[in-house]
């Protein structure tokens, strides 16, 4: 059985471990879309106090962690593109699981959970980004609904931006 919680303070030391073997992942992909300074541990202990932080846990073991967060992302007001609504959305970042969960389809049943966290919130827009040559989460997030919709810079680097209307 899989759930999406709110992280608590007491699960920073795992979620942060969790991002580190995601960045140590996407260097063995071969790019560097997270670097050592960020995201980092003020990033997530910034996350979970703003109640933006979320654990997935499988069999109430924390498999994964991301932010979900639902006051938008500035970095995304300018987009070479478009996005295809103008309404509210929420926004995924940081998105990583542990490494033995990894091909498990695991990603799929957390959208599916974050688009019903959105629906119980009356939002209907989700977006993300991601590094262009991050093509295993391009291909995640295209399997799951999300559309291309151009580039915007976020953390200084141009990225893909996608969205999913529900």
């Amino acid at each position: 059985m899989y759930t999406l919680e709110l992280a608590q303070l007491t699960d920073l030391t795992i979620c942060y471990e969790i991002i580190k073997e995601g960045r140590n992942f996407q260097k063995e992909q071969g790019f560097e879309q997270w670097t050592e300074t960020y995201p980092n541990r003020d990033t997530v202990l910034n996350d979970i106090q703003s109640k933006k932080g979320y654990v997935i846990k499988a069999n109430n073991e924390i498999a994964g962690y991301m932010c979900i967060d639902f006051s938008g992302e500035p970095a995304y007001a300018d987009i070479k593109g478009k996005w295809r609504s103008d309404t509210q959305y929420a926004v995924i970042h940081r998105m990583a699981f542990r490494k033995k969960y990894r091909g498990t389809g695991l990603a799929d049943i957390v959208f599916k959970m974050v688009e019903d966290l959105c629906i119980k919130n009356n939002i209907r827009n989700i977006r993300v980004d991601t590094d262009f040559p991050n093509t295993r989460m391009q291909h995640i997030l295209k399997k799951n609904g999300f559309i291309n919709c151009g580039v915007i810079v976020f953390q200084g680097g141009k990225k893909l931006a996608f969205d999913k209307l529900l």
